[in-house]
């Protein structure tokens, strides 16, 4: 277990929960800083192995991460909080935690469509995303993207936070 980057993380993990789940959005203010400080925690821990993991990390987190912002299924917030969280846990923690993140938001955007009466929209929509990829290619779907005020959408932070969290019990 990564135990040094722990509390830092749950902190950071909680006041990004709260703010995702009121505002939609996961602000510059709370994980640039998490960031740097991952990486001068983890090269001050470890010296330069350390800031190569913590720059690792960083770059799976963006990567990951970043594809699905690009084809506007996810938030920039989010990509930045798993970039961030890579810093302190490395790329190899951070992938688990990445794996446990995406069962964990599946199953919370089932919970909440079908709470929300929508669940047959939710897989027709799931299946046009991963069906039309051949049609589309990589570019973001026409009307099942962020950027379309009418398209529903659910923070992801508690997802990232769970996910992250239970990395930490199985690495």
């Amino acid at each position: 277990m990564n135990s040094f980057a722990w509390w830092p993380t749950v902190v950071l993990l909680a006041t990004a929960t709260v703010t995702d789940l009121r505002s939609r959005r996961i602000p510059n203010w709370l994980v640039v800083p998490f960031l740097l400080a991952g990486i001068a925690a983890s090269s001050w821990r470890d010296g330069w192995h350390g800031m190569e993991q913590s720059v690792y990390g960083l770059g799976l987190g963006l990567l990951l991460f970043g594809i699905f912002a690009w084809m506007g299924g996810m938030g920039m917030g989010d990509v930045k909080l798993c970039a961030a969280i890579g810093t302190w846990i490395g790329p190899e923690q951070l992938l688990i935690a990445l794996v446990i993140t995406g069962i964990v938001g599946g199953i919370m955007a089932i919970c909440w469509a079908i709470a929300g009466g929508f669940l047959g929209e939710l897989f027709s929509g799931t299946g046009e995303l991963i069906l039309g990829l051949k049609d589309r290619g990589m570019r973001p779907h026409a009307t099942l993207s962020l950027d379309n005020s009418g398209t529903r959408k659910m923070p992801y932070a508690p997802a990232i936070a769970l996910g992250t969290l239970l990395s930490f019990f199985s690495h």
